[in-house]
């Protein structure tokens, strides 16, 4: 348990440049809160135990407004930055170094049974106010950003915006910092695309006039 702590401590130091101390840590980060209770909430509700890893889940919720459901299954070094608003579902499942921002939801469609959360792989980062949405696959080193809806997989190594979240980057590298001032805008791109193939059409267009009009000056 004390390694737990310790390397979540360490983690929350790696990923929040605003962390002074331990002592900050322990007292003023609802994320840490939240996930150490998760950690032996999941615990009890492995072994079966009635009724109270919802309680603790609730509690945490109360304190933190970060609802974990004691199902989810989260690796190691998993970290909420802020933390307000975020849902986790029950049958998530969270791969290693992943790191979510406030507002984020891991859910369901209400339309599944069973398995009806997202899994997520590793070293995966979540944007605010991103929702994941259903039994669906995020692979590992993907970038979501901020306000994204993801009700479909996505690959490894890739990046995702918009409503619905579409990819618009892939690439064999592992994540960076998720920058939410420099997300790729898809919309944007596909104007400047169009103004750049209409300007050929024109440039085309007005070749095909001057040949013509050399022509008919014979």
């Amino acid at each position: 348990m004390f390694g737990t702590i310790r390397e979540q401590i360490e983690t929350i130091f790696r990923e929040d440049p605003a962390a002074k101390s331990v002592l900050e840590i322990v007292l003023c980060y609802p994320g840490f809160h939240a996930i150490l209770i998760h950690r032996l909430a999941h615990k009890l509700y492995k072994a079966r135990v009635p009724l109270i890893p919802r309680l603790l889940s609730q509690i945490s919720r109360f304190f933190t407004g970060i609802e974990i459901h004691p199902g989810a299954t989260i690796g190691r070094r998993f970290f909420i930055d802020h933390g307000m608003g975020v849902v986790i579902g029950e049958t998530t499942e969270i791969g290693d170094d992943v790191l979510l921002y406030q507002g984020v939801t891991l859910g369901g469609t209400g339309k599944e049974k069973g398995k009806r959360h997202p899994t997520i792989g590793n070293r995966v980062v979540i944007g605010t106010g991103a929702k994941v949405l259903g039994n669906i696959q995020i692979g590992d080193n993907v970038k979501i950003g901020a306000g994204s809806v993801v009700v479909h997989s996505v690959p490894d190594n890739s990046t995702v915006v918009g409503v619905p979240g579409r990819v618009v980057r892939t690439r064999g590298e592992p994540v960076e910092v998720l920058e939410h001032g420099k997300l790729p805008d898809p919309e944007g791109q596909a104007l400047e695309e169009m103004a750049r193939r209409i300007q050929q059409i024109e440039a085309q267009l007005q070749a095909l006039l001057e040949e013509r009009a050399a022509r008919e000056s014979r």
